[in-house]
């Protein structure tokens, strides 16, 4: 209920974006997507920028038309991954599996680029 409040709050301003940092990371998987839908509603009904912030891979291919894939460090954009599939999305489609591939990928050579880097510092 904290997180619907906290949305509605920053919406009761009209913004012109909504800046979101991991707001969903600390509930259960059903309300996460929830509010997920919600989210979608509301993006829906105002189509507001909105830059959400999320660790999680699903909750951005999901949610959002751009995923922006950032390096570990320093932390830069590494690539900007482009999501055409309609709303509401199939994660069993071509387009969602293939992006996740893609960006799966990115992030095991930035973590193996970590871990080579922290090796030589060892």
């Amino acid at each position: 209920m904290r997180q619907r409040v906290a949305i509605a709050r920053a919406l009761a301003n009209d913004p012109k974006m909504l800046l979101m940092d991991e707001p969903f990371a600390a509930l259960d998987a059903q309300m996460r997507r929830l509010l997920q839908d919600e989210l979608i509603k509301i993006w829906q009904g105002t189509r507001k920028t909105v830059l959400f912030v999320t660790h999680s891979l699903e909750e951005a291919l999901r949610l959002s038309d751009r995923v922006i894939v950032m390096t570990a460090r320093p932390g830069t954009v590494r690539a900007v991954v482009s999501m055409t599939a309609a709303r509401p999305r199939d994660e069993a489609s071509p387009d969602f599996l293939g992006a996740r591939q893609r960006i799966d990928r990115m992030l095991a050579e930035e973590i193996a680029r970590t871990l080579e880097l922290l090796g030589r510092n060892l």
